[in-house]
């Protein structure tokens, strides 16, 4: 993984240091995503007139997750490249959500389903416009889904079902128009998961335990 935070720092660190995975995707005072990706190379291009907007002075954090399965060291990085647009083209702020189901159990050599879950937006982001969804979940992953929702029972559509999905280079759907999530509503999605380990498996950060998420840009 590659993450991109704007965060709220006021030190550089320039030398690569451990980290806590996602520490700051949680507390927006220190700081929030702006894109993650499991590509060897992604381009998020935004719709017309969007834009993530950086005060002045403000610290961008590259955090990447990596798994060495040789016997011996290997050098790794990672970069990121902003472009910039005309003040005067800005019309409407972009923004990063990051939404999941942490209910994972899955027997030795079993496959396994999770949802239908629903997930209400927040009320502030009524009227919101979707343009961008990824799914994520590690090696046991065989599909995410997810659809926008008017209600917890009601009729949904589908914004992400992607052919032949694959967990370790998951597509990014843009949807074009973005979709508005309407007031009430959410998003209902799945995750179908197939353990191939002699092992039970739970949530968790570490490659041989399992997610299922999907993030969203708005």
């Amino acid at each position: 993984h590659l993450i991109v935070y704007r965060t709220a720092d006021t030190e550089e660190q320039l030398e690569p240091y451990d980290c806590q995975p996602f520490a700051d995707t949680l507390d927006p005072t220190k700081g929030s995503p702006l894109m993650v990706t499991q590509k060897h190379e992604e381009l998020l291009t935004l719709p017309d007139g969007v834009a993530f907007s950086l005060d002045a002075g403000v610290m961008v954090r590259l955090e990447m997750h990596y798994i060495n399965a040789t016997p011996e060291p290997l050098d790794v990085s990672a970069t990121s490249t902003f472009t910039t647009m005309p003040e005067e083209d800005f019309q409407y702020e972009a923004d990063f959500l990051f939404l999941g189901n942490p209910d994972i159990d899955i027997a030795p050599n079993s496959a396994f389903t999770l949802g239908p879950t629903f997930l209400p937006l927040p009320p502030d982001l009524a009227g919101s416009n979707v343009f961008g969804i990824t799914g994520h979940t590690h090696q046991f992953g065989t599909n995410v889904t997810v659809s926008l929702a008017e209600t917890e029972a009601g009729p949904d559509t589908s914004l992400y079902d992607v052919p032949g999905w694959q967990w370790n280079e998951p597509a990014t759907v843009f949807l074009d128009p973005p979709t508005v999530v309407p007031d009430g509503g959410g998003f209902r999605f799945t995750c179908e998961d197939q353990n191939t380990s002699p092992n039970q498996v739970s949530f968790g950060e570490p490659a041989n335990e399992e997610m299922c998420f999907f993030w969203a840009y708005y």
